[in-house]
């Protein structure tokens, strides 16, 4: 897809900024906003590195009601019952954790840890490929993932999976994440549309939206200064057009998105993240 495609189809930031049509004019719907939102505890890796605890306190300060853990990371040493205890004392909850592609040899153990933390979903971070992945490394992932997520519903957990930019690189042709996302079965797996991981590959978050809606279930709310970029930028300031994006996904008081700052073009990761929270709460859309 190349630019003048994908921001007509998307819309550039300056599009975001046309104010919303006065509610009862014919045709308007009535704008609305997030009823809650959450952030992607790697935004503050650093900072929970440091101090957990701290952190934990400093989102739910910010206003951020959820806060997706980083079981990848096997929450910075802190145990389960601990991290749960953190999250309670402030007011939140974990609706899900990323972990590891090698956490499924354990599964069990997640699953415990899961049910600890009052997990629904178990993401699937990045996929363990060595070397250049080929298509056979998809489809055994798909079936990997199936398998994972049948056994994880008979707890009442879901399995999940979030894209990185590389997934959309073709191999013979093909996108290997569409291949992926057509092979799971939507009654174990359940996805994470990572919109600037998407767009950082060239493609359009509202397009696979469009295509695979009902299949994502979790957001991470990312922004690109520019199609192809290799960094994000701060929520806002980029060429994606969340407004667009929110209204077109469908039950989404039924689905979570977390705010994922990555890089900081200005101050620190906390304050990054809290106007990442300043942003996308007030949203209308």
């Amino acid at each position: 897809m190349d630019r003048r495609h994908f921001l007509s189809t998307l819309g550039v930031a300056a599009a975001a900024q046309i104010g919303c049509a006065t509610v009862g004019q014919p045709g308007i719907t009535r704008s609305r906003r997030l009823a809650r939102v959450g952030l992607q505890l790697y935004s503050l890796r650093d900072d929970a590195r440091r101090d957990l605890e701290r952190t934990l306190a400093d989102i739910a300060a910010a206003g951020y009601r959820d806060v997706e853990l980083l079981g990848s990371f096997n929450n910075f040493g802190m145990a389960p019952v601990r991290v749960r205890e953190i999250l309670q004392r402030n007011g939140l909850r974990a609706p899900s954790t990323h972990v590891s592609g090698t956490a499924l040899d354990d599964l069990e153990r997640q699953l415990d840890d899961a049910q600890t933390l009052g997990h629904q979903h178990l993401i699937v971070a990045s996929l363990p490929i060595k070397g250049t992945p080929t298509l056979d490394d998809y489809r055994r992932w798909a079936d990997r993932l199936n398998d994972a997520g049948r056994r994880a519903r008979t707890r009442d957990i879901w399995v999940g999976f979030h894209n990185h930019a590389g997934d959309f690189t073709l191999v013979d042709g093909m996108v290997p994440y569409d291949l992926l996302i057509e092979r799971t079965d939507p009654s174990f797996v359940r996805m994470q549309l990572d919109t600037g991981n998407l767009a950082m590959a060239g493609r359009d978050p509202l397009d696979y939206i469009r295509r695979f809606g009902n299949r994502y279930w979790s957001f991470h709310i990312k922004d690109v200064p520019q199609l192809g970029a290799t960094h994000d930028t701060d929520l806002g300031k980029g060429v994606l057009d969340f407004r667009r994006l929110l209204a077109s996904i469908d039950n989404i008081d039924r689905k979570f998105l977390f705010v994922e700052q990555e890089t900081y073009p200005t101050g620190t990761p906390l304050e990054s993240v809290t106007r990442g929270y300043a942003y996308l709460s007030t949203l209308e859309f």
